[in-house]
């Protein structure tokens, strides 16, 4: 018996098996390397809720991540958080629409979902940590970045401080979608991928014998899958008709609600024969949406970016880099604190205060409710929502 299965044969980690490629080699990657691994399968989406319009094949996901599991010798159950989801997610993502913002439901579901939800109920069973298949790496903050070694989560103590660390396949890369996780829910984080290119993990799924090898990535909203956004809203969110207005004051169509829309859009705005247009500007209090024929308009660019409901997953130097999209490049900012006193940027806490970013070049549609995330080289910073 190897040292390193003595060492970890007495940690349980709980990981989120999905039913996807990603998730499967994760849970082998940590039954290779000796911990106590437990499956768990997270049901939070049905048509209980009376919506429709969802492309969401949970049973066929949860058979593959069963069929994972017992390939694995691994225990496996299934935990139903439709509840949670609706409440914390699927709420969520209605009121911002009908506010006329652009949410980022991924973002709140791996929050509040898989490392809130799902950690409380792993921590309660007796697990020591958690594992998902997000494209992410982690490593004390104390440590070097550019050692490049798998990090050693051999204790059943905390960590301490942990940084949020871009993943090897760049590309993957996923930190974008976890900026809101606190230190608490990373001391008790695993992300077994995050040193892997995709391509690796399709190699390792095939060496492993995992039924996943070969399936398609998820694609579409957390939980959810594949929607027509439009058809999805409208189940909750009734039309609000108002005028299609350029740049210029001219009325050229009707909008059948600005919640619909998002800035930068240029698809689907309806306006037949005279196009193309693109959104510069939703104007909520007289219902009005606000169109360009230029895709070079300078309202459709922005080189500050305001921003609160911040978390700092370490603390935030003055200058950094950040984007607000997945996979946009990465643009060099200046960030200072608006509204307090206390001039220091953010520290290890979720943050109330406004932020304004100033951005060394425009960035292209940048849409309240969004989020912008911050880097530093490697790390991520954390970040917040724009206002």
């Amino acid at each position: 018996m190897s040292a390193v299965y003595n060492k970890n044969k007495d940690i349980t980690i709980a990981v989120g098996l999905s039913g996807g490629v990603d998730s499967s080699v994760a849970a082998a990657l940590l039954k290779k390397q000796g911990y106590k691994v437990v499956g768990f399968f997270m049901k939070n989406w049905s048509d209980q809720f009376g919506l429709k319009e969802a492309d969401c094949p949970w049973y066929q996901d949860r058979q593959d991540a069963m069929a994972v599991a017992a390939k694995l010798d691994i225990p496996f159950h299934t935990l139903d958080f439709e509840e949670e989801y609706k409440n914390q997610v699927l709420d969520y993502f209605f009121s911002e629409y009908a506010a006329g913002r652009t949410p980022n439901p991924d973002v709140m579901c791996n929050a509040t979902i898989k490392f809130g939800v799902f950690l409380d109920k792993a921590l309660a069973l007796g697990a020591d940590y958690i594992a998902t298949g997000h494209y992410a790496r982690l490593t004390p903050s104390n440590s070097p970045l550019a050692r490049g070694r798998d990090l050693p989560l051999l204790t059943k103590e905390r960590v301490g401080v942990r940084s949020l660390l871009k993943a090897k396949d760049s590309n993957k890369d996923q930190t974008y979608f976890l900026y809101r996780l606190t230190q608490n829910q990373l001391s008790r984080a695993m992300f077994p991928v995050g040193e892997y290119t995709k391509p690796e993990v399709r190699a390792l799924a095939k060496k492993f014998g995992l039924r996943t090898q070969d399936k398609p990535d998820s694609q579409g909203v957390c939980f959810i899958g594949h929607i027509d956004l439009r058809k999805f809203l409208s189940q909750k969110i009734k039309d609000q008709p108002g005028d299609i207005v350029t740049t210029d004051g001219k009325v050229v169509g009707k909008h059948t609600g600005l919640f619909w829309y998002t800035i930068g859009q240029r698809k689907g705005i309806e306006i037949g024969g005279i196009g193309p247009f693109y959104v510069v500007e939703k104007d909520l209090q007289n219902n009005k949406l606000i169109v360009t024929h230029d895709a070079k308009d300078e309202r459709l660019y922005k080189t500050v970016v305001e921003f609160n409901d911040v978390n700092w997953i370490t603390p935030v130097p003055t200058q950094c880099a950040g984007r607000i999209r997945y996979r946009e490049p990465l643009v060099e900012c200046r960030v200072e604190k608006m509204d307090s006193i206390d001039r220091r940027i953010g520290g290890l806490q979720n943050d109330n205060s406004t932020y304004r970013a100033t951005f060394v070049e425009p960035l292209r549609a940048v849409a309240s409710g969004q989020s912008i995330v911050l880097y530093d080289g490697e790390v991520c910073l954390g970040g917040g929502i724009i206002i």
